[in-house]
């Protein structure tokens, strides 16, 4: 008779292990398809381990931006945690504890490691097991468990992460097609001068711009500029510079009290968070003067008769300080056929396979051979030398260009 009772006492006791079991499991379930988020799943786990599993001890460790963290404990102290860290690499498999490892193992009786793909996602660490009363199941159990809701957590952060991917492809469009918008589709081309340009961003969105401004027939201005930063910032950053010299240009007759507004109105809107490279020149046909101003823009490069000249006097970059220090305008008269290449430092900057640089002697060089040619004609040939320079290289910043032939 005692012995049917101890049977039925020890059935007893395993139904209620496996209602518990299956109750445990429905209720996680549960939450994972209710998007329960991760600190709710784990705060699961540590009350299933600790209440209905009789579980002492116990650490859930989670790869967190590269790095391992342990995202949920059971009379875990951080720095024991910090010790069990560099140890988990090694475990491949459910392991049982044995008494020659580490120290900082030796409270513990298990470790559950979980994969994905050959790639760990998880790692669970379990010690002081209360009841030991049918443990093989118990182990079993808690390694589904542990299984579960480490997926969980990994399908969480895949699900995530793809959000995110798709957030910055739309913000990327959304940026490419603003920069599609400022930067100008066709230059003039008349009988008296011509503009060509290229652009190559590095990549959907670069901080790259130049622009167009035309005052009468016989007098325009062109500009270029390097804006820091990349992105939807930098884009949105780009439509307010735009907008601003298309304000400004109109209502100064003089290039250096424009640059001097056009820096105050940039500090305002990005508090001297960003800075931009710029470059403007102004061409009056009638008057037969070059005027510019550089600020901390790469030198563009002016070819007249046989001489080449650069284009350096100016400033320091804008919007980086509330008041440009001594600006300086240059002004240089047109004695003779001429050709100016501005460009941004993604050109002079570009390498080929070598790591050799395509810098100021090689661009002066080409000048030199191709200025006969007409702006559009230079761009292509410019193109061309660029792409065999490079190779199979990518290019590793943006590179704009804008070529202003005046024939005299």
């Amino acid at each position: 008779m005692n012995r049917e009772l101890v049977l039925l006492e020890k059935l007893e006791k395993e139904l209620n292990l496996k209602e518990l079991q299956i109750k445990s499991l429905l209720t996680i379930t549960q939450a994972i398809n209710e998007n329960v988020k991760a600190e709710g799943l784990y705060n699961m786990y540590k009350s299933f381990l600790s209440w209905e599993m009789g579980i002492n001890k116990m650490g859930l460790f989670i790869p967190e931006e590269g790095a391992w963290e342990c995202a949920a404990e059971i009379n875990l102290d951080p720095e024991h945690a910090a010790e069990i860290i560099p140890l988990l690499a090694d475990y491949k498999r459910l392991h049982t504890v044995k008494d020659d490892e580490s120290l900082a193992l030796k409270e513990f009786d298990i470790i559950i490691p979980v994969f994905h793909k050959k790639e760990p996602i998880a790692f669970s660490v379990i010690g002081g097991i209360k009841d030991r009363e049918d443990l093989y199941n118990k182990i079993q159990f808690i390694t589904t468990i542990t299984n579960i809701i480490a997926v969980a957590i990994e399908n969480k952060r895949l699900f995530n992460q793809q959000i995110e991917q798709e957030a910055l492809r739309k913000e990327m469009e959304v940026a490419s097609n603003v920069q599609k918008m400022l930067i100008p589709d066709t230059l003039p081309v008349t009988e008296e001068y011509e503009l060509s340009s290229i652009y190559r961003p590095h990549s959907n969105v670069g901080g790259d711009y130049f622009d167009y401004i035309k005052f009468s027939e016989r007098r325009f201005a062109f500009c270029i500029a390097d804006i820091s930063g990349k992105g939807v910032a930098a884009a949105l950053l780009m439509a307010n510079f735009q907008a601003i010299i298309q304000s400004l240009i109109y209502q100064y007759r003089d290039l250096e009290t424009f640059v001097f507004a056009l820096n105050q109105s940039v500090v305002r809107i990005t508090k001297s968070d960003k800075f931009i490279t710029f470059f403007i020149a102004e061409v009056d046909l009638d008057e037969k003067t070059i005027k510019y101003i550089n600020a901390g823009h790469y030198p563009p490069v002016l070819k007249m008769g046989n001489e080449l000249k650069e284009l350096d006097k100016g400033c320091t970059v804008i919007g980086a300080f509330d008041q440009l220090p001594d600006i300086q305008e240059e002004s240089i008269p047109i004695t003779d056929e001429c050709m100016i290449l501005a460009f941004t430092d993604g050109l002079a900057e570009l390498r080929d396979k070598d790591g050799v640089f395509f810098e100021s002697d090689r661009i002066k060089d080409f000048i030199t051979k191709n200025a006969p040619k007409s702006a559009d004609e230079f761009n292509e040939c410019l193109l061309t030398e660029i792409n065999n320079f490079k190779g199979e290289q990518e290019y590793s910043d943006d590179i704009a260009v804008i070529t202003c032939k005046i024939y005299n």
